[in-house]
């Protein structure tokens, strides 16, 4: 039995911006998202027989191909004619769930990376990229890392220039928000203000993080929801330990600073572990792809 190690790392969103509601269901999405040291670890053991199983240890996550992380190894197994391969895939699970950090999306696309390098990298970045397109939304910038502009439903991905220099500190309240409510919240809501992208980008660019902090906006925190008064006392609490920008991140409900100074950054978090269950430290990530 052969085995494979890889990590599947979290994402946040600097900037998130939905422009319309398209007719396939889904919406048309502009975000600036970022891969960060917090992951997820990921053990494959390649097995005979065509089955291919998922293990986490929280029952409330599926086995089988509902879980994005079967559906990753199937689909590659698939596309490189190895129907007859099966694997179990355990997952420590280390991000949470229901967070807006693409827990679900980043294992599937640390199942794609682990399968190709094992089988000699033999799909280019391109074939990569289009089975992780067919997995899920998220999947592709997952697979990718790094910094990028991601557009459509996410799949249309820019890589942009390495952020540098910043930490950032990540909270989750004890509830989760519901992907599919929240935009149908944001549907009925009337979106004044939008993140201002382009200055992002051009902060990016400069490797002027104070700037792209400025620019930091999340459309989803504009949408009515008791919820939010949540997530404004973690963002109080980042910006009152010295967090230079702090939003939410994807539809939530994690919360996250971002610092220039590493002792502000675990003051912050030693701060947010009084009130959150969950609380912690992260770098940005470079590509993994």
């Amino acid at each position: 039995m052969e085995t494979i190690y890889e990590n599947a790392y979290a994402k946040l969103n600097l900037s998130l911006d939905v422009s319309r509601a398209r007719e396939d269901g889904y919406h048309d999405m502009v975000m600036v998202m970022q891969t960060v040291s917090l992951c997820d670890e990921l053990v494959i053991e390649l097995r005979t027989g065509g089955t291919v199983r998922a293990e986490t240890g929280l029952p409330y996550l599926p086995q089988d191909e509902r879980n994005l992380a079967v559906k990753a190894a199937k689909i590659y197994f698939k596309q490189t004619g190895r129907e007859d391969t099966g694997a179990m895939i355990r997952i420590k699970k280390r991000i949470p769930v229901g967070a807006g950090m693409a827990g679900g999306s980043t294992d599937a696309a640390a199942v794609l990376r682990g399968l190709n390098r094992y089988f000699g990298n033999e799909l280019d970045r391109e074939a990569m990229l289009s089975l992780a397109e067919a997995v899920g939304s998220d999947v592709a910038f997952c697979l990718l890392g790094g910094t990028a502009l991601a557009e459509g439903r996410g799949e249309r991905l820019t890589p942009l220039t390495p952020l540098q220099g910043c930490r950032f500190v990540i909270g989750k309240p004890d509830f989760s928000i519901s992907t599919p409510e929240l935009f149908r919240a944001l549907d009925r809501a009337k979106l004044h203000v939008h993140p201002d992208t382009a200055g992002m980008l051009e902060a990016i660019a400069a490797g002027d993080v104070r700037a792209l902090c400025r620019r930091m906006y999340n459309v989803f925190e504009d949408v009515p929801d008791r919820r939010m008064k949540s997530i404004a006392e973690i963002k109080r609490k980042l910006f009152n330990r010295g967090a230079e920008g702090a939003i939410m991140t994807g539809t939530g409900s994690a919360v996250f600073g971002v610092f220039l100074e590493e002792a502000e950054a675990e003051a912050a978090c030693e701060e947010l572990k009084k009130g959150l269950s969950f609380a912690c430290c992260a770098v940005p990530v470079g590509q993994l792809l």
